[in-house]
């Protein structure tokens, strides 16, 4: 019965557990210190062995079951306190998430999203088009489904109804199965409400910096090994290697923690000036790739 009592006050909040110890002790007190005849007429035995029996748990109970509400009081309060810091804990993540997407370009807000895609094990294409007014933004085939990708790189308001409704068309009119919005903000109600109701899935921002954390803590680990030194071979001075280009229009994963990189522009050094694919993550991760370098003839 105790363990049904805690149990009761553990899932009732912290102060409802206290009234009710309070509540507890008073009535059981009066019963406690109710006074009991000694003797009682013939016909009043049964009534007074009740009376007795009640005196004599009321006693006892006035005690026992205010510190087992208590207990478990101080177990929702402990519950409710793990919970804040729970929330607090992915309310500063979801901050530093913001402000990695912050930094990004739309080109490389598209760049990362087409990413996350690819490392879910989708077959990424872009559609060519420049921004993000309408249409689509990456075309996603898994097999023989295909899905399209509507990238909205908006911080400062909310994506309208009417982005959800140009994506939902262009779905209808090519036969795409499912429908991804993706955007570095949120969506009005009347957003989420539309896309409720269609196979459109709606990812705000928050949403999708998560979706990049998952997205890393799932990709597979690459584990190079070390080739053996060759006996007797003379030590020579040269340059530091060069980092290892990156095919133009594709996205490379993070060398150290297999996630999401963007396009950088190193500000300083020997290579000021130079882009190269600096990891999400930063400063949290340093991992960096080179970009292939393109030459056009004019």
């Amino acid at each position: 019965m105790l363990d049904d009592v805690y149990g009761m006050a553990a899932a009732l909040p912290w102060w409802a557990g206290v009234a009710l110890a309070l509540v507890a002790y008073a009535v059981l007190n009066r019963y406690a210190a109710a006074d009991v005849p000694p003797m009682a007429a013939p016909g009043e035995m049964g009534r007074m062995a009740l009376a007795q029996m009640v005196k004599g748990l009321s006693t006892y109970g006035q005690y026992i079951m205010p510190l087992a509400l208590l207990v478990g009081a101080l177990a929702s309060w402990l519950a409710r306190c793990e919970r804040q810091a729970v929330t607090r804990s992915r309310s500063i993540a979801a901050s530093q998430s913001a402000d990695m997407l912050r930094q990004m370009t739309w080109q490389d807000f598209e760049n990362v999203v087409g990413g996350v895609f690819r490392l879910r094990g989708y077959a990424v294409a872009g559609t060519g088009d420049a921004g993000t007014d309408g249409g689509i933004d990456l075309r996603l085939r898994k097999g023989s489904e295909l899905a399209f990708v509507l990238c909205k790189h908006w911080l400062a308001i909310k994506v309208p109804v009417t982005a959800v409704q140009e994506l939902y068309g262009v779905m209808a009119a090519e036969g795409a199965a499912q429908g991804f919005v993706v955007t570095s903000g949120l969506f009005t109600a009347d957003a989420r409400a539309f896309a409720s109701a269609r196979n459109i899935e709606l990812i705000d921002g928050p949403a999708f910096a998560e979706m990049i954390e998952r997205t890393r803590v799932a990709a597979p680990k690459r584990v190079t090994a070390k080739p053996a030194p060759a006996a007797k071979t003379p030590v020579r001075t040269t340059t530091p290697p060069r980092l290892a280009a990156v095919p133009q229009g594709s996205t490379p994963v993070c060398p150290r923690c297999g996630g999401i990189m963007i396009r950088r522009i190193a500000k300083q050094g020997g290579h000021a000036g130079k882009p190269f694919w600096g990891c999400a993550r930063f400063p949290d991760c340093l991992g960096v790739r080179g970009l292939k370098t393109v030459v056009t003839d004019d």
